[in-house]
This record gives C-alpha cells, structure tokens and sequence, in this order.
C-alpha cells in the first residue's frame, strides 16, 4: 500500500485463530477507535512523566507526540504502525541543560539531536543499516542505555527526599500492580501507581489545585521557542545513539510480529522520528521516540493497523487542547515523582543490561568488559570535563568512552591476533526499544 486507507479485515468484528490485523488491514471504525484509545492509555503515563520531570508544559509535550505520530506515519507511508511518545532519553541531558541555561536553551539540543537523528535516517536509507551494527554493536548500546538511567538515580533520590511517604506508597503501588494484574492493567503499572500515589498526597495535603482552577477547558498548548548554546549542545548528542536503537528495535519488533521484512523502511522510521524530535524541539515539546508500551497493545490485541494510531494520535491532540486538564497533570507532586522515577530509572538502566542479554555479549571477552565497565563508571559518577565554554558530562562522556574503547580496543586485538570475538559473529538483532 503506497497511500493513505485501508481494506476491511475480513467481517471486521473478529479476527480468526492465527490471523492478524495488519496495517493496511483495519477492522469496523468502532473496534478501531477502541483499539486507538487504547494505545492512548497505553503512551499516556510515560509520556507525561518526561515533562513533568522536565518542568515542560505537559499539554505541549502531548501536542507534539500527536504530530509527531502523524509525521511518523505519513513519512513512513503509513506502513509501519508506531506511536511517538516521550523519550526518556532526554531526561538527563535536559536537566543539565536547563540548570546552566533555562528551558529554551534545552530545547535547542532537543532540536539538535533531531536533526542529527534525521540525518541518521536519510544515511539509512542511501546506504542501508548495517553499518549501525558496527558502529554499536550490542555491548555499546546496552552500555549508552544502562548509563543514562543511572545517570539520572540522584535525581530520583531529589524527589523521594521531598515526601518519603508518599513515594514509598506510591513505588509499593507499582510494584504491586505489576505482579497482581496482568493484560493492559499490568502493562499500565506505573500509571496506576502514580494515580494511587497522587491520591495519597491528596489527603496528605501535598496537592495545589488553584493552577488547575484558573486554567481554561479549551485552548492553545503554550509554545516556546528553543535557544542555542554551545556549552550544553554536546549533551544531547548521545541520545542519538539510544533513539537510534530504539527505533531499530521497533522496525526489528514489529517485522516479528507481521511476519514481514520491513528493513527497507528503517531509515525512514529514523527520518520521521528525527523530524518529529526537531518539531517538538522548535515549539516546546519533549524529544519523541517509538514506544514498547504500545508494542505490548499490538501483541495482545494481534491488530496492528496503522488506523489505530491516526486514531490515537487524535485522541492525544484533543487532550491537548485543554489548558485545565495539563494544569490538572502538573500538580503531581515530588514525592509521587519520587516513587516513580525510582522504578523508573532503574528500569532504564536494565533495558541495557537487557540488550547484552539478549544479544549474549560475552563479558569473558575483555574488550567488551572494560568498555561497559569504564562507560558505566564515566556516566554514572557523572564525570565532567569543560574544555573552554563547552561542558561535556557523564553521559555524552560515558557515551564517548564506550564507542572509543570498544573500536579501539577490537581493532588492536585484532591486529596483534589477541581477540576473543567469534569466528563467524552471528548478525546482531535489534533492541526491544524503550523510550
């Protein structure tokens, strides 16, 4: 299918034993807008989680997913069924930036890692992907993953400080979600674990509502323009490289599910996410990713229908349009934060340790235990370094370490015949992308 619309599948009530619904398929416009809202559900949690953690407008942020899923599915020529969601990615790099230049200086590395994102994309599609695999092999990317959510646990410590109750019971919650419901409400266990701990610093007292009684119901998202300085840019630079796995470990998710090989459409999945990153970057929004949460939706419901998500992509641009409901979002006090961004964090820090797993790095071989071990210590000490007005911290220099050191490493070993890599190394399967 080259354009925008879609065959009935089959009655469009039922899908048969072993059918799937596939993107160009749709099922009847009831079911599909239910599935759509799902996939609503299922983004809404972690997507507004970044910008209240950022001290970005949360109704901006979800404006520019919703364009940001139109672009990614318009570039991709509605082929590739995603939702483009916040990138957690982005959390450290924003933070710093905002603390040594304001929000608008944060915004210019969210617009520049678009950029180069994009132009990671328009490399893929001119030369093919393979070359990604051996600029990041799978010790590399786990290490630039694990290194960034435990870059950001001091933070995390930050808010569970300001509240300690209410963060306990609202890090209990998610756990306990997590084991004692399964489907879309254990997938949603960090949702409903901020729900139960909102509810709990409501009667503590811990909530300000006067914000959300002066918002308006309808109205504009509030749009800033972004700002450039080179003292914090280098930051955002790595997060190319976990965007970049991300989004390679959707392509790689969702051709398994299909059964279908949809390589050719990785650059322009890398392409759409980059403009979609740039976009939000230009008017205020968080940097956007691909999301494993509605990867999960797909896998449950079997329909993986590109019409679901103009329907959820919709549904978020509503919900965007209401001032009072975004007010109502960012009243989520510290403590609440704090019990979410504990699991949070860490769970980012083991969707790298995920990837070596999955790609059975071998940690006997020295050059891959020397480059996560020195990547891992750079990023989560936080280790700086300011040669004149540029500042570079743990993460770009952890991201800098591990890429240096692996290719360094490998390709001196293998000149003096020392290294222990395979013979025949099997082709390196993408990452199951998170954001």
């Amino acid at each position: 299918m080259s354009g925008i619309g879609w065959r009935l599948h089959g009655d469009g009530r039922t899908i048969g034993v072993g059918e799937v619904v596939r993107p160009e398929e749709r099922l009847s416009w009831p079911r599909t807008v239910g599935i759509g809202l799902q996939h609503v559900v299922a983004m809404f949690g972690a997507t507004f989680l970044v910008p209240i953690l950022t001290g970005f407008p949360p109704a901006t942020t979800l404006f520019f997913s919703a364009v940001g899923t139109v672009t990614f599915l318009l570039l991709t020529r509605n082929r590739l069924p995603s939702y483009l969601g916040s990138s957690f990615a982005f959390l450290a790099p924003i933070a710093a930036a905002q603390d040594a230049g304001g929000p608008a200086v944060a915004l210019g590395g969210v617009l520049l890692a678009g950029v180069l994102l994009a132009a990671v994309g328009l490399l893929v599609s001119a030369v093919g992907s393979r070359w990604i695999d051996a600029v990041m092999p799978p010790v590399v990317t786990g290490t630039i993953v694990a290194l960034i959510g435990l870059n950001l646990a001091p933070t995390a410590w930050g808010n569970v400080e300001a509240a300690p109750v209410t963060a306990v019971l609202t890090l209990l919650a998610i756990v306990l979600v997590t084991v004692l419901f399964r489907g879309i409400l254990g997938r949603l266990a960090i949702l409903v674990g901020v729900l139960v701990g909102y509810l709990v610093a409501v009667l503590r007292g811990e909530v300000d509502f006067a914000a959300v009684g002066a918002a308006d119901w309808v109205g504009l998202p509030q749009f800033t323009a972004p700002q450039f300085d080179l003292a914090v840019l280098g930051l955002f630079a790595p997060v190319v490289f976990v965007l970049v796995a991300e989004n390679v470990g959707h392509v790689k998710s969702v051709a398994a599910m299909t059964g279908r090989d949809l390589d050719p459409l990785m650059g322009r999945a890398l392409l759409a996410d980059g403009v979609a990153t740039s976009l939000a970057g230009l008017g205020g929004g968080s940097g956007t990713t691909t999301y494993a949460e509605n990867i999960g939706v797909m896998a449950a419901t079997r329909v993986y229908s590109t019409a679901a998500y103009w329907v959820a992509a919709g549904g978020a641009l509503l919900l965007s349009m209401s001032p009072k409901f975004g007010a109502l979002i960012a009243t989520i006090p510290a403590g609440v934060l704090g019990g979410a961004t504990t699991m949070l964090y860490g769970m980012i820090g083991i969707l790298g340790a995920r990837i070596w797993v999955q790609n059975r790095v071998d940690f006997s071989d020295p050059v891959n235990l020397t480059t996560a071990a020195v990547a891992l210590v750079v990023g989560i000490a936080n280790f700086t370094w300011s040669p004149g007005d540029v500042v570079f911290e743990g993460i770009a220099l952890g991201t800098a370490a591990a890429i240096g050191i692996y290719h360094l490493m490998r390709s001196l070993a293998r000149w003096r015949g020392t290294t222990q890599e395979p013979a025949s190394p099997a082709s390196v399967p993408g990452v199951d992308g998170r954001h």
